[in-house]
């Protein structure tokens, strides 16, 4: 009968369930539960089993470039990176609040870990979220809009809770790539969260955009509501060269 069990568990896809039920019979655990505890274990290692396939899939979906979480993040070099603010921000507040968050800096300040860091953060708590470098993402549009798919990546990217918007204007922003940045930040105003990162300082975006129309309406949606942080400093990587050679 146990093992009639376990298997319709597995036909059920009842992983979780399957991982208790099998681990008690082999170490004769239900012998020291009551009934209500032992259905509690195996609907608790369900949930569990649940949740972490569903953070894999959201990580996985995110397509972050690499691993990074808020704990790893160092702020024991000087760049202007406040710790307490940090701790605020990952709560993801301001995903739930649908604020946006601007990340700037010279290169290798850590701009890019720590919105991925946030990303991860956010993948944990259930929030759904993508990560691009802004030139690819524009790219990406413009190639759907020559296969008429368009549509479908600006309704995918509407519904994300957090996106990450990583090397804004290290590209120059042609006239489609304006538009489609444009129905981008439309799409998610007031209604979800954006993390941008970026080498130039947000007073100098609109030069960067280009075309004065679509900078106003693009500027005019994001940058009075959002959050800052701002980092300087020497590069975090150089200086990890640095010491490896020394």
């Amino acid at each position: 009968m146990n093992q009639e069990t376990l298997d319709k568990m597995i036909s059920l896809r009842l992983r979780g369930m399957f991982n208790a039920f099998k681990t008690s019979l082999e170490t004769n655990q239900k012998e020291n539960m009551t009934i209500d505890q032992f259905i509690s274990l195996l609907i608790i290692n369900e949930w569990d089993d649940r949740r972490n396939r569903a953070i894999e899939r959201a990580i996985k979906q995110a397509n972050f470039r690499h691993k990074a979480s808020i704990e790893s993040v160092n702020f024991s070099v000087e760049r202007g990176l406040d710790k307490n603010q940090v701790q605020r921000l990952a709560d993801l507040s301001f995903v739930k609040q649908h604020k946006d968050l601007f990340i700037t800096g010279s290169t290798g300040t850590g701009k890019t870990y720590l919105a991925i860091a946030l990303g991860y953060e956010a993948c944990q708590k259930g929030f759904k979220v993508i990560y691009s470098n802004t030139a690819r993402l524009m790219g990406l549009l413009k190639s759907s809009k020559a296969k008429g798919t368009i549509l479908t990546e600006l309704r995918k990217i509407e519904r994300t809770d957090l996106l990450i918007l990583d090397d804004f204007g290290l590209q120059p922003f042609d006239a489609t790539a304006r538009m489609n940045l444009l129905e981008v930040i439309e799409d998610r105003y007031g209604k979800k969260s954006t993390i941008i990162t970026s080498q130039i300082p947000v007073k100098e975006w609109y030069d960067i955009i280009g075309e004065k129309t679509i900078a106003d309406a693009v500027l005019d949606r994001i940058v009075h509501q959002s959050l800052r942080v701002e980092l300087y400093g020497e590069s975090l990587r150089k200086q990890k060269l640095d010491e490896r050679y020394k």
